[in-house]
């Protein structure tokens, strides 16, 4: 039994290494990407958090789509609407990037989020956690997020056994 357990965590740990690994950026052409596109996630929360639709609009590629939270696929005009009319907003919200990785021209982003609902929206007041994916690609000389994936956390009943 020992030894079943000694075996569980010692692949634990080369998993956390190996995934810690791809995480990381490999050159200086990988650590200037990761830094543009973090600056770029604190734009687009703070346009969100100032209801900024042109700054979200100029963030954003003309075929950005998103699966939003409650299960929609929506195209960038449509999110743009959404803010634009009060529906979409936040009272408070905080994003962790969990991982970046560079593949050429795409970039992919992962990590959580914990948000209040403002606005319209009939989750107004509520908190959520989320986990998020974006993907980010070198249109010209700028980077724009072209894809985005959010879902909410349900919560937890009961806590898996190890």
């Amino acid at each position: 039994m020992h030894r079943i357990v000694a075996a569980l965590i010692l692949i634990g740990l080369l998993s956390a290494i190996a995934l810690g690994q791809q995480a990381a950026p490999q050159n200086k052409k990988d650590e200037a990407i990761d830094k543009e596109i973090r600056r770029l996630n604190t734009d687009e929360h703070d346009a969100f958090m100032r209801n900024d639709v042109k700054a979200l609009s100029d963030i954003w590629s003309n075929d950005f789509v998103v699966t939003n939270p409650f299960n929609q696929f929506v195209t960038k005009q449509q999110v743009l609407k959404l803010v634009e009319n009060g529906t979409l907003a936040f009272k408070a919200y905080e994003r962790t990037i969990e991982y970046i990785k560079s593949y050429g021209d795409t970039v992919i982003v992962a990590g959580s989020e914990t948000c209040v609902w403002g606005g319209k929206i009939p989750m107004a007041g509520q908190t959520s956690h989320l986990r998020f994916t974006q993907v980010w690609r070198k249109q010209g000389a700028h980077w724009l997020e072209v894809a985005r994936h959010a879902n909410i956390i349900p919560p937890q009943q009961a806590k898996p056994a190890l």
